[in-house]
């Protein structure tokens, strides 16, 4: 398990990189914005692993702007190249909103649980 930032204050950002069943889960918290991305994007680093699955647990985001759609949008063109897909979970209202209307929900699977997004389905 990797702590890429500091979770629980308000405005914080952190991130959680755990795995289930072959799985790797990002478990975010805070806001995505300039000044956080760089620790979402080291989360992401995918580089040499074969066929990569990632869950993406945004439950606990509060705030993201035009980094954090950028930064998806890469990881999911990266990991579908390597064969792998990515996933979104749990996305809270304000930015379950921005990813729609930006279009990423029509790119990138958004799943209403963690659970469903660790489906095999």
């Amino acid at each position: 398990m990797t702590n890429a930032g500091q979770g629980g204050q308000a405005g914080r950002f952190s991130v959680v990189v755990t795995a289930t069943d072959g799985i790797r889960v990002l478990t975010l918290t805070g806001e995505i914005d300039h000044h956080t991305g760089d620790r979402l994007r080291q989360g992401l680093d995918v580089s040499g692993t074969p066929r990569p699955r990632l869950v993406i647990d945004m439950h606990g985001v509060t705030f993201m702007d035009s980094t954090g759609i950028n930064i998806l949008i890469a990881a999911h063109r990266t990991v579908t190249e390597a064969g792998g897909w990515l996933r979104l979970a749990a996305p809270t209202g304000p930015v379950r909103r921005i990813l729609s209307i930006v279009g990423v929900d029509a790119v990138i699977d958004c799943r209403e649980t963690l659970r469903q997004a660790l489906s095999n389905s």
